[in-house]
Formats: structure tokens, sequence, C-alpha cells
């Protein structure tokens, strides 16, 4: 089917007016004629006749006008797709997220960006630091919020830094070392808390450990998630390692206590992760912008 002669035929349909028609798209009158003709040998049909000094639309001609004003109104929507696609304000981002990004950086983020881009649609997935990784290079996620060590990313994995925070030993306000300065090996003699295997944090102890040839943590309690790790700190059993930006507040007050060990300050690193020399979608890119200008 010749789609600009039917393009022709719908803009005198919808302007009742061959002359109009010829204005509006700058062809002559007797070029869109003809090529009207030819369309109706195309399709075997009569679309419009002669009426006095203008044209009618037939019967048929008018069936052909609805269909093509609907294929007309598509191409628009598949435009107007195309352009809020291309600056981002359609798509689809798939992100995961290690746990302390997800619980505690990435609902802001999210508001704001959606807040600009409501059509854009999200699929979230929270995991630990390595399930994280594994996604991203299994190309299941478009990028990861990862909270961890610079030299552990893959190679073929692009990253920035965010920013960093620090880590902290906490326990209970009634725990003996509540609030003290001691020694790595004093506090491994406690019983920790912490997440399960996996965990940059608790992979960031046992390799804290292993460099000051301290014993290793004993694991008495393990929990998928932050917040059931806190809650068993909380109620007074056992000690954690865990990012300030997970206990500030709960130290602020008084629900935990910093235990302060001698010579080991520690930090995290809060960073994006992408795949290296793979473009983004526009939507994915407008996410990190916005994520570079509100960071924390």
């Amino acid at each position: 089917m010749n789609l600009h002669a039917l393009r022709l035929f719908h803009v005198i349909a919808k302007t009742g007016s061959v002359t109009r028609a010829s204005e509006l798209l700058n062809i002559s009158q007797p070029a869109i004629t003809a090529q009207i003709k030819k369309f109706e040998k195309e399709l075997g049909l009569t679309l419009m006749m002669p009426h006095g000094r203008g044209i009618m639309i037939t019967s048929a001609g008018e069936q052909v006008a609805v269909l093509a004003k609907r294929l007309f109104a598509v191409e628009q929507q598949i435009e107007q797709f195309a352009m809020e696609y291309g600056r981002g304000a359609q798509g689809h981002i798939r992100l995961a997220a290690t746990y302390l990004p997800s619980h505690f950086l990435l609902p802001a983020w999210l508001a704001r960006f959606k807040q600009q881009y409501e059509q854009v649609e999200m699929s979230i997935t929270t995991t630990n630091s390595s399930e994280a990784l594994k996604l991203l290079l299994n190309v299941d996620v478009d990028m990861a919020i990862y909270g961890g060590l610079p030299e552990e990313y893959p190679d073929n994995v692009q990253t920035e830094e965010l920013f960093q925070d620090e880590l902290w030993f906490v326990v209970a306000p009634n725990h003996k070392f509540a609030g003290q300065h001691i020694t790595l090996q004093e506090m491994m003699k406690e019983p920790f808390v912490m997440r399960e295997e996996g965990s940059s944090t608790r992979e960031r102890l046992l390799a804290l450990c292993r460099t000051y040839s301290a014993p290793a943590p004993k694991i008495a309690l393990q929990f998928n998630g932050l917040h059931e790790a806190i809650t068993a700190v909380i109620a007074g059993y056992g000690a954690n390692f865990v990012s300030s930006l997970v206990v500030r507040e709960y130290v602020s007050r008084g629900e935990l206590c910093r235990v302060y060990v001698e010579g080991i300050e520690l930090r995290n690193v809060i960073a994006i992760c992408t795949r290296k020399h793979e473009p983004l979608s526009a939507a994915a890119a407008n996410l990190i912008g916005l994520i570079r200008k509100y960071p924390y």
C-alpha cells in the first residue's frame, strides 16, 4: 500500500478540500489528484468524486478515512514515544542494589526521579554484593548500586564512586564495650550478629581479621537483612560491624553505642556500577545524573 498516497487522502478527508490539502502539504493540486487516482486503482475503490467545484468523499472513502485517521494517530504516538524515550521520559530501568543503598539511599533517589519521569518503569532487585554484580554481568539489570571495596569490582564493570561512609562496630548501650576503646583481638571475642555470606560488610570484617592476624569473628546469628541484624543487637545480643549510614540515628538516639577499636578506621565505598563500553538508555542516564546531583 502506498502510505504517502494514503496520507494525502487523509489530509483531503480531514480538510474536505484538495485545494486546502495542496496548501498544507505544499504539493500541487494536479500532483495530488494524480496520486489519489493511482491509489484508488491500487485499492480497487473510489475514494472521492467531483462535487460542484469541489469533491465529495464516497462511502468507501469515509471508511478508509476513519482507518487512516487511526493509523496516523498511532504514527504520532510512536513519534511521541520515540522523542520521550530519547530524552529518557519513557522506558524501563532494571536496577540491582545492595542492602545498604537499597534501604537508605534509593527511596529518596527514586522519589525524586519519579517526580520528573513518572512514565519510566522501574524494576528493583535488592540483594547482596556478589549477587548484584552477577546480575549486572549477566545483563539481567542495567546498573547496580553497590557498597563495597573498589578493588573487588571485576575488570569489565565500570564504577563511579559516589561517596564513602565509615564502618562502625556497635553494641547495645548496656554492653561492657559500649563507648570503650579496645583492641581488635578483644572485639573478636564477642559474638557477632551479621548478614548472610556474600555481604560486603561481612567480607570486610573477615578481611580485617586476616590483615591484623586476629581471630575470625564468631557469627552467632545470621540474618538476610540489615534491619533484623541491627534489631537483635539493640535487643542486647552480640555486636555488629556495619555502615554508619545504617546505625547513625540509632547511635544518636542512644539505642546503640559505638565501640572504638584501636587502629581501625575503615570506610565503605558507595558506587554506581555499569557494564564497560555499553551505552545506557536515556532514562538510565537521567537516573545516574540525578544520583550524582543528590548522592546522599
